[in-house]
C-alpha cells in the first residue's frame, strides 16, 4: 500500500503526481509483467546477454 503524505491546502494535481512518482519507483507493473508467464532461467539469461551484446555493438559504433 502506498501512502502519500499531503500538507494542508496543498494542490490534489500535485499529490497525483507524488503518487505516481511513487507508483513507478515500486516497480508494481513491471513485476506483474513478469509474474504474468513463466520463464525458464535460460531464457532470461540468454536475453540479457543478447540485450548487452546490442548495448556493447552500439558503445563501440558510437567511438
Amino acid at each position: 500500500m502506498l501512502i502519500i503524505p499531503i500538507k494542508e491546502g496543498e494542490n490534489i494535481e500535485k499529490a497525483l503526481k507524488k503518487y505516481k512518482k511513487k507508483y513507478e519507483k515500486t516497480n508494481v507493473m513491471k513485476e506483474l509483467r513478469n509474474r504474468k508467464e513463466f520463464e525458464k532461467p535460460s531464457v532470461v539469461r540468454r536475453q540479457e546477454v543478447i540485450k548487452a551484446a546490442y548495448k556493447q555493438r552500439m558503445q563501440s559504433q558510437q567511438i
